[in-house]
């Protein structure tokens, strides 16, 4: 194995209610306060595309409200993530520290472009990871993410380390093995290898 990547939301971190701070109050700029989101309404479309969390969320309004309210959202979310970050899982950067120093980690996430960057900035783990790819810079799947990564960085022998079922599914489509972490947002009955805490990657790599 020469690598590790590694899904963001739900398994580096939780950014659920920053995230919530944020598209509340574009949706209050966008519907005048006709609706207001839960966290439980946002860890279920956890690691969706943005089209299919726009679907779910706002199955009411037209297509053309919903493409504005979620750029509203988008936008807004990554400058309230520079400021307030989200929670990391315990032991996230002894860990990244750690396996940095034997593999070549990178992030595949299904976010928004700036998401990760502002992620970068706010917590300062830029350093542990070599490269990373979005749908929202590329507009393709995660597992096709996975598969360019892979090949822009000559990978031979990764793992994809997510919590969703569609974590699996992108791992299965890129032909490498997959890490549940069943702590995170999703519920998976079939991996390669489970880890209940971020630091048993440790155990296992």
């Amino acid at each position: 194995m020469d690598s590790i990547i590694f899904d963001l939301d739900g398994t580096i971190w939780d950014s659920v209610d920053t995230i919530l701070d944020a598209w509340n109050s574009s949706i209050q700029k966008c519907l005048a306060g006709k609706m207001q989101l839960t966290r439980v309404d946002l860890e279920g479309v956890m690691g969706l595309q943005a089209d299919d969390i726009s679907k779910k969320l706002f199955p009411t309004l037209d297509e053309e409200l919903r493409k504005k309210v979620m750029d509203e959202c988008f936008n807004a979310d990554g400058e309230y993530i520079k400021k307030q970050g989200g929670q990391l899982y315990p032991n996230v950067k002894e860990v990244l520290s750690r396996l940095s120093k034997k593999f070549k980690l990178f992030i595949v996430s299904n976010c928004q472009e700036g998401y990760i960057e502002a992620f970068y900035e706010y917590h300062q783990l830029e350093k542990y990871f070599l490269d990373f790819e979005n749908a929202g810079r590329t507009g393709l799947s995660k597992g096709e993410n996975i598969k360019l990564l892979m090949e822009r960085n000559n990978l031979q022998s990764s793992v994809y380390v997510g919590d969703t079922a569609g974590d699996l599914k992108a791992a299965r489509f890129a032909g490498i093995p997959f890490v549940y972490a069943e702590y995170g947002f999703g519920t998976v009955i079939e991996y390669d290898y489970v880890i209940e805490r971020f630091d048993k990657l440790l155990e296992i790599f």
